[in-house]
């Protein structure tokens, strides 16, 4: 519904900015109205009343006429024009909090900030004319000569406005141009003289003629470009350049012999033998055959190998290059090989080998976990060259791929580019013939969507066109009164079987001293890209997906001086990257949480990719001649790639960095790689009626808002394993100190399935919604695997179209069926710390940053996209604890210990073991009898230091502290004397997670490894013995040595864990993760 324009509509402004400026007008009675954010046509009455802010919804009839959904037992009225309405209710008693008073201005949208550096030169055209001579005219001659200037300025556009054609422009489009020349082109000339860059009457007459640019372009895009010839400035992107063509792909050398011979590299081998020498060996993984050979000589006999489904394990350290394959031989004994690589690069090529073989030969009908290959390259509109391999191969700088594993394909391909001069048709030829020369595949087209020149692409191999679904794809405009394509974004999203992914790819304003506009391009994109699930209509796209990557120019600039250009370019190539991302304006801004809250981003080890010289790599042309001056455009991490997941799902970077060889644009392309865990659509195997049904309860719920609304709230609950969205009843409200708003929930769902291995895989999607107006006041997600054992504490930042709205604490309790969850293909691969046992001298692998400062058992870091660094760990919006149940040493009656068995095909996830949700052991109690400091969820804080020996049972008083967690039929604990505002401390999720931080499996080569020897040496062990030359367990870092000399081996009734031991009694192993059994409802 059109509006005119009036100053107390401030448009589709979100709620919280609404609360901020009725907040700073202070006085009772000032109101604003805005446009609802839940109904469309709707808008939202917002009045301020003792310092709270009611608000009031505005709904249109079938006939479009407006009314007040005010207080009951007041007449219904309906008005034609919001104008009338507002008027009306200035008058007592008709049904508000206070009457309308006091008109709350619209802000002017916020200078975007000068330029410092260098000094802001005068302004063109204008302050010219004033002196003829060009010496300084006096106060009082100033003005007139101003006036004349003016009067010039004015007269030359109205020339050049009567010999303009504008006969095919609409009348009243004719009539605001000239209007504007007549009286304002004038005032936006004095503004400019004194300073300001902004010229508010011609934005104000652009927007005017852009307001329907959506529904009528072809109506408003010849005014326009007449407007664009008038002023002889370009507003949009040029069009109909020359472009060469490209089609030479099938003649280049490309690598595909990797898929006929074998591969060769010399990595040096480490045996755990009594004699500790260092052996030399060749390792050759035929990939099509599914073995793996061990040969002492490069042509020697093919005598030892193994066949995929022998093949246990493998387990990485992190301080050293060293592979640990845990292989099984005759009489189900396990046998452990450990190999010390060149460096971690090229043991990282292996595994993906390994994985990409242990893949091909899998019997599951569908895989679950993919690799993603995301790019993004401002192309500057140039042709590429002919050669683009080296972007799909990630070579070049930063976090790269093996030369062993560069071939192996990836599942999908999204590629996104910016100021892209080819058609759609052409440059999807020349990505497809580009990956086929790489991959020897013929990758299918998923989705393309294009704005302009922005563009993103989608391709996936052939075998996955079936099990993608739902394919989505939208744009948003932020260009000129974002009305205009030459920025903004494109995006797509797709569910894989049972996983939804969304990618955004956005060109965001440029310019080093516009970052507060490139903040508000994000709000924009994020507020009205309408992508995903429509269901989902409270959540904007950044709780839609299971994975989000955000991709593109976002042209953030390294704030410094311009004087400090050459200083930049030194330690660019003294590669001192950590002191210019410091000045990273993107890394300050999200930061502060202004920008991209809770996005995730590959630590950057490559150089900025803008702005170089073209045609080559070695020299930035950081500096511009304009009409104006001089402009500077210092070298800047501007296209960049960022990633957002639901919490506890794998997801791992393997990639991120740029090539050096593509030079045909003033950017590099940067490419970035990620092994994603994937969902399949459940099947039961269960009779439907035979099973139980499961429940999920939400317990001792609350939720802090920061808000100075006076309304009551519900929450929302929706989920695909929910037959439909769930209403929450009324909560209770309860103020807090510091002005925010507390308020109370607990419901309980019932899913559609109740099947753990289907339901562990859920998260719960949660939205605060207000009754009177049902618009959203946060939302947050809770992952259902945290409460896979017991109940469990979450708490989640609560987030609206990107702003940090307040936070929900609580509990979850899950009531499942009999059943378990089968392994996953990013199991096969874990971590773990290197034995104290090393050699001295031996510090960490330089090459090798993801080593830890001390000894700390990691299995599965990246399952919950933690990656590997233990510092600088941000805020992620989602915590959960966990702790032992009173009295209790384990599930099974076994101490705390730390045990983590690792077997592929028959996974064993330990309960005997208590662990925090970043797979890191915690011991209960320490040997003085107190609790040892548990690990903190880096992902939410700080992590703390082990300490002393587990014992068999914690200790009495240690525990008297922790509440009893709910039963398995949810009945509710007693009140403690705790603080009541915090919810019961909750018993412990004893689960061990196991994860991957190699790279994708599939079809693929025989690769074949050699090994030479190093210096690296290594003391016998004999885990299962007591021996003189003692060495720390490898899973076990809060415990101390496993042996000490004169002491006894304490006896053991656990199943040994492939890292400590040399065999497994088949006996011992069990036969599939023991999942904690709940009774049936009589």
């Amino acid at each position: 519904m059109s509006t005119s324009y009036q100053p107390w509509h401030h448009g589709n402004i979100t709620r919280s900015k609404a609360e901020d400026l009725l907040s700073k007008a202070a006085k009772d009675g000032s109101f604003l109205l805005r446009d609802s954010e839940s109904i469309q046509g709707a808008y939202a009455l917002c009045v301020l009343f003792q310092n709270c802010v009611y608000t009031y919804r505005i709904l249109p009839n079938e006939e479009r006429k407006l009314s007040v959904q005010a207080s009951e037992g007041v007449p219904i009225r309906f008005f034609s024009v919001l104008a009338d309405l507002v008027e009306t209710y200035y008058s007592p008693n008709m049904g508000l909090a206070t009457h309308l008073q006091f008109p709350v201005q619209k802000e002017e949208e916020p200078e975007e900030e000068p330029a410092k550096y260098p000094p802001q030169l005068p302004p063109r055209n204008i302050s010219g004319g004033l002196s003829a001579n060009g010496s300084k005219e006096t106060h009082g001659g100033e003005s007139q000569t101003s006036e004349l200037a003016c009067a010039s300025l004015r007269d030359t556009y109205l020339q050049r406005l009567q010999q303009l054609d504008m006969s095919n422009l609409p009348e009243e489009h004719q009539q605001s141009i000239q209007e504007y020349f007549h009286t304002s082109l004038c005032l936006d000339a004095e503004q400019a003289q004194n300073g300001n860059p902004n010229f508010p009457r011609l934005k104000k007459l652009i927007m005017g003629i852009c307001k329907h640019l959506n529904s009528e372009i072809s109506r408003t895009l010849p005014t326009l470009e007449a407007f664009q010839r008038l002023l002889d400035q370009q507003l949009s992107p040029g069009v109909g350049r020359m472009r060469s063509q490209v089609g030479c792909y099938y003649n280049q050398p490309y690598i595909s012999h990797y898929f006929n011979v074998n591969i060769q590299n010399i990595v040096p081998f480490v045996k755990s033998e009594l004699l500790g020498l260092t052996n030399k060996m060749f390792i050759k993984v035929d990939v099509e055959t599914g073995k793996i050979y061990f040969k002492k000589y490069k042509d020697g006999p093919e005598d030892k190998y193994f066949v995929h489904n022998k093949i246990l394990q493998l387990v990485k350290s992190q301080k050293v290059a060293k592979l640990v394959i845990v292989v099984e031989t005759e009489k189900e004994k396990t046998l452990r090989k450990e190999f010390v690589f060149d460096d971690t690069k090229k043991r990282e090529g292996f595994c993906q080998l390994l994985q990409q073989m242990k893949n091909k030969h899998s019997d599951k009908p569908e895989p679950d976990m993919i690799t993603v290959f995301v790019g993004t390259w401002n192309m500057g509109n140039a042709s590429p060259p002919h050669s683009i391999a080296s972007w799909f191969q990630c070579k070049g700088q930063g976090k790269t791929r093996d030369d062993t594993a560069d071939h192996i394909p990836h599942d999908i391909y999204v590629i996104g580019t910016q100021e892209d001069p080819l058609g759609e048709k052409e440059w999807i030829d020349t990505l497809k013939s580009a990956l086929r020369g790489t991959t020897n595949i013929s990758f299918k087209q998923i989705a393309i969507q294009t704005l302009w020149n922005i563009r993103i692409v989608v391709l996936a191999k052939p075998e996955h066109e079936n099990r993608i679904s739902h394919i989505f794809s939208d744009s948003v405009k932020t260009g000129i009164a974002n009305a205009l394509g030459n920025k903004g974004a494109v995006g797509v999203s797709f569910m894989f079987n049972g996983t939804s992914f969304g990618f955004v790819n956005s060109h965001l304003t440029s310019g080093s001293e516009k970052k507060l506009r490139r903040n508000q391009n994000y709000v924009s994109i994020l507020r009205f890209l309408n992508l995903g699930d429509k269901k989902l209509n409270p959540f904007d796209i950044t709780h839609r997906f299971t994975h989000l990557f955000w991709l593109g120019d976002l042209n953030y600039r390294i704030e410094l001086p311009s004087t400090e250009a050459e200083s930049i370019v030194t330690k660019i190539k003294q590669q001192q990257y950590q002191e210019l991302l410091c000045r990273d304006q993107l890394t300050i801004e999200k930061g502060e949480g202004k920008v991209f809250l809770h996005y995730d981003e590959e630590e950057i080890t490559f150089a900025p990719t803008y702005r170089f010289e073209r045609d080559t790599r070695e020299k930035y042309a950081y500096t511009k001649a304009k009409a104006t001056g001089t402009k500077y455009n210092l070298p800047s991490w501007c296209d960049r790639v960022l990633r957002r997941s639901y919490p506890l799902v794998h997801v791992f970077c393997q990639s991120y960095g740029c090539t050096n060889d593509i030079m045909t644009s003033d950017h590099s392309p940067v490419f970035s790689t990620f092994e994603v865990g994937v969902s399949s659509q459940f099947v039961s195997k269960h009779d439907p009626n035979s099973v139980s049904q499961g429940g999920i309860k939400f317990m001792n719920c609350v939720a802090t808002l920061m808000t100075k609304s006076k309304t009551k709230f519900f929450i929302e609950y929706h989920s695909s394993c929910l037959e439909k969205f769930v209403k929450s009843s009324e909560g209770e409200n309860q103020d807090h100190s510091d002005g925010n708003i507390k308020v109370r929930f607990g419901n309980q769902l019932v899913p559609i399935i109740s099947d753990p291995e289907y339901l562990l895989d859920q998260h719960i999607l949660l939205c605060v919604k207000s009754t009177d107006c049902d618009e959203s006041y946060g939302e947050g997600c809770v992952a259902l695997r945290a409460a896979e054992s017991s109940y469990t504490e979450f708490q989640v930042t609560l987030t609206h179209h990107g702003e940090r709205t307040g936070t929900l604490t609580g509990g979850v309790q899950l009531r499942t069926s009999g059943g378990k969850q089968t392994e996953k293909l990013y199991d096969f691969i874990q971590v773990e710390r290197d034995d104290s046992g090393a050699p001295k001298g031996k510090g960490v692998d330089p090459n090798n940053k993801f080593a830890f400062p001390h000894p700390i058992d990691i299995t599965n870091p990246s399952y919950m996209g933690v990656g590997y660094k233990s510092v600088g760990v941000t805020d992620r919006g989602w915590s959960y604890s966990m702790s032992l149940r009173s009295g209790s040493g384990g599930v099974g009656g076994h101490g705390g210990k730390d045990q983590t068995p690792i077997f592929p095909r028959k996974t064993v996830y330990d309960h005997n073991t208590v662990r925090s949700p970043t797979g890191k052991a915690m011991d209960n109690v320490g040997e003085d009898g107190k609790p040892a400091e548990m690990f903190d969820n880096p992902l939410y804080g700080s992590m703390g230091k082990c300490g002393g020996g587990a014992k068999d049972s914690p200790d009495p008083q240690s525990s008297k502290d922790h509440l009893t967690a709910p039963d398995p039929y949810f009945s509710f604990p007693k009140p403690s004397d705790q603080d009541p505002d915090r919810p019961p401390v909750p018993t412990p999720r004893n689960r061990s997670y196991t994860c991957s931080e190699t790279k994708p499996p599939s079809s693929g080569p025989t690769s074949f490894t050699s090994l030479h020897p190093q210096s690296y040496t290594k003391n016998p062990v004999k885990p299962s013995r007591s021996e003189g030359g003692m060495v720390l367990t490898a899973n076990k870092p809060p415990l101390p040595m496993k042996s000490r000399p004169g002491q006894a081996e304490a006896t053991s009734t656990k199943p040994r864990d492939y890292r400590d031991s040399s065999e497994l009694p088949s006996k011992l192993r069990p036969t599939s993760r023991p999942i904690q059994p709940l009774p049936k409802e009589g």
